[in-house]
C-alpha cells in the first residue's frame, strides 16, 4: 500500500476541520497526564482563584493561538521534515491546551469568549510565515516559544507558592515551550529582525490583556 500524497486542498480542508475541533469541539483529550493531577487542591480565597483562573485563561487562549500557529505553517511549509515538525508541535501543544481547559473548569471559570478570533489571526501569521520560507517560519517559532516562556516565567512568580496545580502545569508548559524553540532552532530557523519581533511583543499583549478580561 502506497502513502496518499495529499494537495494542498487536503491540507486546507485538514486545517479547516482542526480549527473547528479546536475552538468549538470537546475539550481535547492530552496524550500525556496533567501535571497537576496527583497534587492537592489548595486552599485559596477568591481573589487567589480569580487571579490564577485569568491566568490559565490567558495561557489557554495562548494554546489556542499556537495551535493554529502550528497548523497554518504546516499547511504551507515547503518541506515534508519542517511539516512534520509544525504538526509534532502542534500535537504535544495539544497537551497544554487540555490541561488549561481542566485546570479552568476545576476554578470554576470560563475560556476565552474570543478565541475563534485568536485561531483566526494566528492561523493567518502562521501559514504566511511558512509562505516567506521554512528558516522564516521556523525563526517565528523559536522566537513565539521564547515569548511564551517570557510569559510563563511572570505567570509563575504571580501565583501564590500554595496552588501547586496551576504552578505544575506552567512548569511542564515552560520545559516544553523551551524545547520547542530549540529544536526550531537546531532545524535552520533564521533570526527575526527586530521589528519583527517587537510587532511580536506588541501582538502578545493585545491578546495576554484581552484574554485576562474576556
Amino acid at each position: 500500500m502506497t502513502d496518499r500524497t495529499y494537495t494542498p486542498f487536503d491540507q486546507l480542508l485538514g486545517g479547516l476541520d482542526q480549527a473547528l475541533r479546536t475552538v468549538f469541539g470537546s475539550p481535547p483529550e492530552a496524550q500525556r497526564p496533567s501535571p497537576a493531577v496527583a497534587l492537592p487542591e489548595a486552599d485559596l480565597d477568591a481573589g487567589q482563584r480569580e487571579l490564577a483562573a485569568r491566568l490559565m485563561r490567558i495561557n489557554h487562549a495562548g494554546e489556542i493561538c499556537a495551535q493554529a500557529l502550528y497548523q497554518g505553517q504546516a499547511v504551507t511549509a515547503q518541506m515534508p521534515n519542517v511539516r512534520d515538525k509544525m504538526e509534532q508541535a502542534a500535537e504535544e501543544e495539544n497537551d497544554h491546551l487540555a490541561w488549561t481547559a481542566e485546570r479552568i473548569h476545576e476554578l470554576g471559570a470560563h475560556t476565552s469568549y474570543l478565541n475563534p478570533l485568536w485561531y483566526a489571526g494566528s492561523f493567518t501569521i502562521g501559514a504566511a510565515a511558512g509562505l516567506v520560507g521554512d528558516k522564516w517560519s521556523l525563526g517565528f517559532v523559536a522566537e513565539t516559544e521564547r515569548q511564551v516562556v517570557k510569559h510563563l516565567d511572570g505567570h509563575l512568580e504571580r501565583l501564590v507558592s500554595a496552588d501547586e496545580k496551576s504552578r505544575a502545569i506552567l512548569n511542564q508548559m515552560r520545559e516544553d515551550e523551551g524545547r520547542h524553540a530549540t529544536v526550531a532552532i537546531e532545524a535552520g530557523a533564521a533570526p527575526l529582525p527586530e521589528p519583527i519581533r517587537q510587532i511580536m511583543r506588541l501582538m502578545s499583549k493585545v491578546m495576554t490583556t484581552t484574554a485576562y478580561f474576556i
